[in-house]
C-alpha cells in the first residue's frame, strides 16, 4: 500500500509565495516520476510540474519561470515552490506519484486572493 500526502496550502495575496511539499510512502520499492496537478472550480484537471521518466522536468507554460519542481529521492519527497501568485493559480493542488500505477494525494487548496 501506498500513500501519498500534500501538505503547505493557503491563503495568500496576489505576487506571494508559497511552497507546497507532497511525501509518498508505504510498500515502496520504485518511483518513476512524481509531480504536480491541479485543478480548479469547474476546470479539469491539469499537470502544473512534473519530474519525467528520464529526470527532466515538465511545466504547464502557464507556470513557467514561477514555478519551480523539486524532490528529495531519498525521502521520496517532491516539492513545489510557488512564485508571483496569480489569482489564477487559486485551485485544489495534487500530488502524483507514478509507481506500477498512479497513486494521487488528497489535495491541498491554494487560494489566491487579495
Amino acid at each position: 500500500q501506498v500513500q501519498v500526502v500534500e501538505s503547505g496550502g493557503g491563503l495568500v495575496q496576489p505576487g506571494g509565495s508559497l511552497r507546497l511539499s507532497c511525501a509518498a510512502s508505504g510498500t515502496i520499492f520504485t518511483i518513476n516520476t512524481m509531480g504536480w496537478y491541479r485543478q480548479a472550480p469547474g476546470k479539469q484537471r491539469e499537470l502544473v510540474a512534473a519530474f519525467t521518466s528520464g529526470g527532466g522536468t515538465n511545466y504547464a507554460d502557464s507556470v513557467k519561470g514561477r514555478f519551480t519542481i523539486s524532490r528529495d529521492n531519498v525521502k521520496n519527497m517532491v516539492y513545489l515552490q510557488m512564485n508571483s501568485l496569480k489569482p489564477e493559480d487559486t485551485a485544489v493542488y495534487y500530488c502524483n506519484a507514478k509507481l506500477t500505477r498512479d497513486y494521487w494525494g488528497q489535495g491541498t487548496q491554494v487560494t489566491v486572493s487579495s
